[in-house]
């Protein structure tokens, strides 16, 4: 508070005392301080001199807060919130949303300090976390809550440095994915024998049975026999029950039968919706997919960023008429 500016050093603990108990009459919740920020606190460690954070610092907080029930609505130390074992909460420190918000009490701690805080639920919900009306656990004029304890602040510019250091390091790294993939993928092309030609695209279908009757075209809903495998060989998916276990991958809450869904809509990755135009019902042959077709530099799940895949099909079927919304499949977008 402003008073310990003026006076003497002898006269503060017992200033501090006075001064203490006369604010926590005044405030209508005993024991907490009404400070000029609009925030109510009450501090259990403070340290005056510490290292504070300010807008547009990452801070590292656990934190919990509650109703005026006294029921807990966040605790990071409780995995059932977070699905974490941090046991804190990291973000960058964003503007205050209204006079004595939680970012104004974050404001007015120092790195371990640890304090509580009274707050009004419905700022809190309609201003802070912008949602139209308050949930039925909230009710109007009540406070929130907060216990906090501030374990760590990086300084903005330090947050915006390491950015941009992990996105040069990001693309570095792409970049050398990228042409690590055209070697694999040459490489493979060479091992294999495959002498297919590609598609102006850049898609390879190697076919091994042929089928009968024609072609499948955008709308049709097909159904498809899969097993996927990166260049190396590792299988990541597939319909086939077997290989799924060969591969250690089987699931035994997921079906293992054909996928079905419509082609050209954009529900599968490019290189399927290409591909399997290109084949005949009872067809069996390997899509030999560029990365640019498939997972691209984002790269999903087991796949590394740019890949290019192999998959064993078997188209089983197609009809012309639209089908239900298909099914999940990991070679989905």
């Amino acid at each position: 508070m402003s008073i310990n500016k003026t006076i003497t050093t002898a006269a503060v603990g017992v200033v501090l005392s006075v001064v203490t108990l006369s604010s926590c009459h005044k405030s209508p919740y005993p024991g907490y301080d009404a400070n000029e920020n609009g925030v109510y606190a009450k501090f259990y460690t403070h340290d005056e001199k510490g290292v504070k954070p300010s807008e547009g610092d990452m801070v590292r907080v656990i934190l919990s807060y509650k109703n005026n029930k006294d029921s807990v609505l966040f605790d990071s130390k409780d995995t059932k919130f977070t699905r974490s074992e941090n046991k804190y909460i990291e973000f960058p420190l964003s503007k205050t949303t209204f006079k004595g918000s939680f970012e104004d009490a974050l404001g007015m701690m120092s790195v371990g300090d640890s304090a509580s805080f009274m707050i009004p639920a419905d700022s809190v919900y309609l201003k802070t976390f912008k949602v139209k009306e308050l949930p039925k656990y909230i009710q109007t004029g009540t406070m929130l809550t907060f216990e906090a304890k501030l374990l760590k602040v990086t300084a903005k510019a330090d947050v915006e440095a390491e950015k941009k250091k992990k996105m040069e390091e990001r693309a570095a790294m792409l970049e050398k994915r990228k042409g690590e993939d055209a070697a694999n993928l040459a490489k493979y092309l060479a091992d294999n024998k495959i002498t297919a030609k590609p598609t102006a695209s850049g898609l390879i279908y190697a076919e091994k049975t042929k089928g009968k009757g024609a072609h499948p075209s955008k709308g049709c809903t097909v159904k498809v026999n899969y097993t996927g495998r990166l260049l190396d060989g590792t299988v990541f998916d597939t319909s086939d029950k077997e290989a799924a276990k060969k591969a250690n991958l089987f699931d035994e809450k997921r079906p293992y039968e054909p996928i079905e869904f419509p082609l050209g809509m954009g529900q599968v990755i490019p290189g399927w919706d290409e591909g399997i135009m290109l084949m005949s019902p009872g067809s069996k042959g390997q899509l030999i997919i560029p990365a640019t077709l498939a997972y691209g530099e984002q790269g999903g799940g087991p796949i590394p960023p740019y890949s290019s895949l192999v998959f064993d099909v078997e188209l089983v079927s197609f009809v012309t008429e639209k089908a239900a919304p298909p099914q999940e499949a990991p070679v989905r977008k």
